[in-house]
C-alpha cells in the first residue's frame, strides 16, 4: 500500500485488517514506519519514485493498493506550485507503481482517483458513464486512470475508485470548521448545487471491497448533497447559525483549482455497492461525521 501513513492509508489498513488480510505499508521515514507499525501492518523502507524498491516491497502481495497523495490544505492550494508534489504524485508515481506492480507478478491494483472529472451536470445523476470535462488542474488525475488502465490492457486487474471529497477526521475539515467557527465563508460555488462526499472510514471500507471487484471505474461516495447543506452542517458543528459561500469574484480568483470543485455533480456510488456489496457507514451527511474533528 502507498500512502500507508496518511490519513486514507490508516482508514484502508484498519479495513483490511478487519477483512482478514496482511498489509505491507510503503514508508519513506522513520515516522512513517512507526504509524504504518502502530496500524499493525509491516512497513517497507522505499520511494514511490524508486521502481526497484517499489517491487520489492510488492513481492508476494496479492494486490496493490495506491492511496498516495500530497493535497495541500486551504488558503495554500492557491500559492503558486502548491500542487506540483501531488501532480507528480499522481503522474510519475502511478507509472511506477504500475510497473512495479507488473515486475513482482502482482495481479491487482487499486487506485485511489476523484470524482471531479465529472463535467458539471445540474440536477442530473452522475455514473461511470457520464461526461467529464477536463482541465489542466485535472489532467494529472486523467493521466493517473489511463497508467491504471494500461495495467488492465495488459493482463492485470485495474481498478479506479473515484471518490468523493474527503470529510471527517482529516485536516480540510478541520481547516473548515475553524474558518466557520471564525464566521468566515467555506463554501464554493451555487449553493443549491451537488456536491459528492466520502467519509475517511468509508474509503477504507472501500479499498477493502475494491480487491474483489472486476476491473473497472468506481464512484464511491454517500448521497450526494447540495453545498448549501454541506456549509450548514460545519457552521451547526462549528456553532454558528448559518454557513457562508465565498463570492463568485473570489471563486474567479481561484482559476481552474477551484473551478473542479464549484460543479453540481450528483454522484451515484450505486455501480459499486451493486458489484461489491459495499455500502458506505456514513450514508448522509451529518454533524456525527466530525465527532472529535474539533
Amino acid at each position: 500500500m502507498t500512502g500507508a501513513s496518511g490519513v486514507m492509508g490508516r482508514s484502508a489498513i484498519s479495513a483490511l485488517h478487519a477483512a482478514g488480510h496482511e498489509v505491507v505499508g510503503l514508508a519513506r521515514s522513520a515516522r512513517a514506519a512507526e504509524v504504518v507499525t502502530a496500524r499493525g501492518a509491516q512497513p517497507h523502507d522505499g520511494h514511490l519514485f524508486d521502481r526497484e524498491s517499489m517491487t520489492a516491497g510488492m513481492q508476494g502481495c496479492d494486490a496493490v493498493l495506491n492511496l498516495a497523495t500530497r493535497v495541500p490544505v486551504g488558503t495554500s492550494a492557491l500559492r503558486p506550485g502548491a500542487w506540483r508534489a501531488n501532480d507528480r504524485i499522481r503522474t510519475h508515481g502511478t507509472a511506477v507503481v504500475a510497473a512495479a506492480a507488473r515486475d513482482a507478478g502482482v495481479p491487482r491494483l487499486v487506485h485511489q482517483s476523484l470524482s471531479f472529472v465529472y463535467a458539471d451536470h445540474g440536477d442530473d445523476w452522475v455514473d461511470e458513464h457520464s461526461s467529464v470535462d477536463l482541465t489542466r488542474a485535472l489532467e494529472h488525475v486523467v493521466v493517473a486512470e489511463t497508467h491504471v488502465d494500461a495495467f488492465t490492457r495488459a493482463g492485470g486487474q485495474g481498478v479506479v475508485l473515484r471518490l468523493g471529497l474527503l470529510a471527517g477526521p482529516h485536516t480540510s475539515s478541520v481547516w473548515l470548521l475553524r474558518r466557520a467557527r471564525a464566521n468566515r465563508p467555506i463554501g464554493f460555488g451555487a449553493p443549491d448545487s451537488w456536491t459528492h462526499l466520502v467519509h475517511i472510514d468509508d474509503v477504507g471500507t472501500a479499498a477493502a471491497a475494491a480487491l474483489n471487484v472486476e476491473p473497472g471505474i468506481y464512484n464511491v461516495g454517500a448521497e450526494p448533497v447540495k453545498r448549501q447543506d454541506v456549509v450548514d452542517t460545519y457552521a451547526l458543528v462549528a456553532e454558528r447559525p448559518q454557513g457562508r459561500f465565498y463570492s463568485s469574484a473570489a471563486t474567479r480568483l481561484g482559476g481552474q483549482r477551484l473551478e473542479m470543485i464549484t460543479r453540481s455533480q450528483r454522484v451515484s456510488s450505486q455501480r459499486f455497492g451493486d458489484r461489491t456489496g459495499w455500502a458506505p457507514q456514513y450514508p448522509k451527511l451529518t454533524p456525527d461525521w466530525f465527532d472529535g474533528v474539533l
